[in-house]
């Protein structure tokens, strides 16, 4: 070694820009909450397969892997992709609907203004129907090549022969009322996760019996099933909803008071769709519909239209300031009419017209900060569909930060070399607000607690309808080619979290991993979507690398500024570079994400 070189390695060079490198290949990329989660996928890539199969391998592999991020296999997912084949961009469904047992009037018996979830007794009755199972297999039918074993093999891999706790999930098992939940609807995951009761030490091995053996049955019914790929799938699935794993799932539901039964998993059907869109600085941009706060985003691209936001600077505070009312706007429009397009008439061309999005832009006050969720407007003045503005539900108010969203969620994105691109947001089974079935090795989703009890509202909870989730992705297009998808968990920091990925690449030019790694905010002056729902007047939640130079101008404004951690986690802009076959991707250092390339 010459002395140069090692100068070099002794820090005689620059330090590149950002903390992980953006990631290159050829022949495919993926990006998701954690190296195992990705390696999974990877597996099926290098094995010949595509993007499908490798989105379905890593979603059954994060069930496994990534327990603590809130994504249980009894949970949900929200899916966005490009078929190169068929030149399809869809949205894919995998929000599991109320049972058909769950009523208004069940819970208003109860005496409850709202539907309540964990931590706590009440878990149960906010169960909802899972769907993520249903929906990936669905997925793998139709655009996958790959059988339910193979893209289930690395998962029960994992959970059979274990793989070494990391920090992350263990932090998550620090939480008090993770233990005393799993204590509350005995024998809970204590035996699991815990070592002797206590949390356990990183790289020590983590061995999920009964969820591998879950996972095995439906590989089981595959092959006993022929070697037919489409009737072994559909075998699997028949498993998991009609056969001896659902009958598990009800036995556990009602022997803890739950709601959920046999016909609420026989009837459950994901939903296929096409996306909502937005035209933005010369890019279409893709999400999902109202069933999700997917439109938040989009709403918020419109209004931001009608602003100079590269004269102002990035993360300046006019910046932080114009985009966060923006996004207040928005919010108030979800609250008053978003719900399942399927159950409420919707006004969804209004929300996202370009004329209503000038007259919301001009309610933006440049010097003063709204002083909590503004007025939400009247899209139906610019719809083609007929409706009415409804009763709005309670909003309570809280002085202290709630920052749920930290816990949350993951994503998961690839590119193939064939054209494809795929992603997914999986989420649901908290295990600090869930139940936690120790003989199927997973807990279930309460997502209904997402709902509200206002009688006419969109999103009022009824019967086989699904909640107005937060979880969402968005795709975007270029002369009508998809190039590059984007998310990022983060409860209702999601939609704010992933409009900042996208300024970052379509405004400031950003690569994909300075994008995902740049310093980010949120607003927190909007109801919680989760139980109980609170609201935390005018606050303003920067994260800590936002300059402190910045904070006296925002608050003069009338926001009231608190430092955190993270507004929003495991991000990931995955993209390919028009008229060239490179792919590249992103992880996000708030948690344990890693992209791989090939």
């Amino acid at each position: 070694m010459t002395g140069k070189s090692f100068a070099l390695e002794q820090g005689d060079s620059e330090r590149p820009a950002t903390g992980r490198p953006a990631i290159y290949g050829k022949k495919g990329v993926i990006s998701s909450g954690h190296y195992l989660t990705s390696m999974a996928g990877m597996r099926m890539l290098i094995e010949g397969g595509n993007a499908f199969d490798a989105l379905a391998a890593s979603i059954f592999a994060a069930a496994v892997i990534e327990p603590t991020a809130s994504y249980s296999l009894g949970a949900e997912c929200t899916f966005m992709f490009s078929d190169s084949s068929s030149g399809e961009c869809l949205v894919l469904s995998g929000q599991g609907p109320s049972p058909h047992n769950a009523t208004v009037n069940y819970y208003r018996s109860k005496q409850l203004e709202s539907v309540p979830t964990g931590p706590g007794a009440d878990a149960p009755i906010a169960f909802t129907v899972p769907g993520v199972v249903g929906a990936t297999l669905s997925m793998l039918e139709k655009y996958g090549t790959r059988k339910v074993e193979d893209v289930l093999t690395p998962a029960i891999e994992y959970a059979l022969d274990g793989f070494p706790n990391y920090e992350y999930m263990l932090n998550r098992l620090k939480s008090v009322e993770t233990k005393e939940q799993f204590k509350l609807f005995p024998p809970g995951g204590i035996e699991i996760f815990f070592d002797q009761g206590q949390v356990p030490e990183p790289g020590t091995l983590l061995r999920q019996i009964a969820l591998g053996n879950t996972l095995k049955k439906m590989v089981s019914a595959e092959r006993d099933n022929g070697s037919d790929r489409s009737v072994g799938i559909d075998a699997a699935r028949q498993c998991f909803y009609k056969g001896e794993i659902a009958d598990a799932i009800v036995a556990g539901v009602q022997s803890v008071g739950g709601l959920m039964d046999l016909e609420d998993l026989a009837a459950y059907q994901e939903e296929y769709s096409n996306p909502v869109s937005v035209d933005y600085q010369g890019y279409s941009i893709h999400g999902q519909a109202t069933w999700t706060q997917g439109p938040v985003c989009l709403q918020a691209l419109n209004i931001l239209e009608h602003f100079d936001l590269r004269s102002m600077g990035y993360n300046s505070p006019q910046y932080v300031h114009v985009v966060t009312e923006a996004l207040k706007l928005a919010f108030a429009d979800r609250e008053a009419f978003y719900g399942d397009p399927n159950f409420a008439s919707i006004p969804i061309d209004g929300l996202l017209s370009k004329d209503y999005a000038r007259q919301r832009a001009q309610q933006v006050n440049l010097e003063t900060a709204h002083p909590g969720l503004p007025s939400h407007g009247d899209p139906w003045s610019y719809s083609s569909f007929e409706g009415r503005i409804s009763n709005q539900p309670l909003i309570i108010e809280e002085s202290e930060a709630d920052l749920q969203y930290e816990a949350g969620t993951t994503h998961i994105s690839v590119i193939d070399q064939f054209g494809n691109l795929a992603c997914a947001t999986p989420s649901g089974g908290a295990f600090n607000k869930s139940v936690f079935f120790s003989e199927l090795g997973f807990a279930l989703s309460t997502r209904s607690e997402m709902f509200n009890l206002v009688e006419g509202h969109p999103n009022c909870l009824e019967p086989g309808k699904r909640p107005r989730t937060t979880i969402i992705n968005f795709m975007v297009s270029q002369n009508n080619i998809p190039i590059m998808t984007v998310g990022c968990p983060g409860g209702d920091a999601q939609a704010q979290a992933n409009l900042q990925l996208l300024l970052n690449i379509l405004i400031w030019d950003m690569n994909v991993q300075e994008a995902v790694e740049a310093p980010r905010f949120s607003s927190l002056s909007v109801p919680n979507s989760f139980y109980p729902h609170t609201y935390l007047k005018g606050q303003l939640a920067l994260e800590h690398e936002i300059d402190e130079s910045i904070v006296s101008e925002l608050t003069s404004m009338g926001h009231k500024i608190v430092r955190v951690a993270t507004c929003g986690m495991g991000g990931t802009v995955t993209r390919k570079a028009v008229g060239s076959s490179v792919l590249e991707t992103s992880a996000d250092p708030r948690r344990s994400c890693y992209a791989l390339g090939w």
